[in-house]
């Protein structure tokens, strides 16, 4: 197993070698703290997320293509949604209760409606994307932080896979997309982990939801490791 690290974006990449006829990777993001397989070095670029209320928030796009597919990682940065929609609500017509909120409940300019909506946001706008057929919804749960998953079926007859999580106030929404006829990407949906601020792979004991108390980590991998296939650190392990 080849070990590649990529100096002054924090990223480290795993090769396990050909897949599909192809190479593929296990590939680490320690600045948004998220780990998955790829076929090849992924693209990095930046771009803007407009939340549902308005807020720009900064996002990555690490995407990479091959004959089997397009595969991406789109990472929304939400946790400075309060300071930007609390701003913004300054510049409100006078009497806008969308704007103004209710600090305990809404939050100045909604923003705390923005940040626990945002996994049902993210699942709207791919549902919305012209000619798309939804074929399955549901509510799911990877190395037991919960999201969504969505089967679409799009005009040209190629289907995407997506994923949507909220881990850390960060909004991740996994996609990918293979030609008509072709098998479902298990690969790339099923290799996604999380890292903790160290970039160690975590996984927690009990299911994180977004917006509750995070439930304490159960194991703790090596730098870029995955939190399922390492085992549970042993002081951390006890009386949990």
């Amino acid at each position: 197993m080849r070990l590649t690290l990529v100096f002054g974006a924090a990223l480290l990449v795993l090769a396990p070698g050909p897949v599909w006829g192809q190479e593929w990777i296990e590939f680490a993001s320690r600045d948004d703290r998220f780990s998955c397989n790829f076929p090849g070095q992924p693209s990095v670029s930046t771009t803007t997320w407009t939340s549902e209320y308005g807020a720009e928030l900064p996002a990555r796009v690490y995407r990479a293509d091959a004959p089997s597919g397009r595969f991406s990682m789109t990472v929304v940065d939400y946790r400075d949604i309060e300071r930007i929609l609390t701003e913004k609500s300054t510049s409100c017509p006078a009497g806008a209760e969308t704007c103004r909120g209710n600090p305990p409940s809404t939050g100045l300019g909604y923003w705390r409606v923005d940040l626990h909506g945002a996994l049902v946001y993210a699942s709207w706008r791919l549902m919305s994307r012209p000619g798309v057929q939804t074929t399955h919804f549901m509510w799911n749960f990877i190395d037991l932080v919960a999201g969504h998953q969505l089967h679409l079926t799009n005009p040209d007859q190629s289907r995407t896979f997506a994923s949507i999580y909220m881990h850390a106030n960060r909004l991740y929404i996994m996609e990918g997309t293979v030609p008509e006829g072709l098998p479902e990407p298990g690969l790339f949906q099923q290799s996604l982990g999380w890292l903790d601020e160290a970039g160690r792979g975590i996984r927690y004991s009990a299911v994180y939801l977004h917006g509750a108390p995070p439930p304490p980590v159960a194991s703790r991998g090596g730098q870029g490791g995955f939190g399922r296939i390492n085992a549970p650190d042993a002081a951390e392990g006890q009386g949990r």
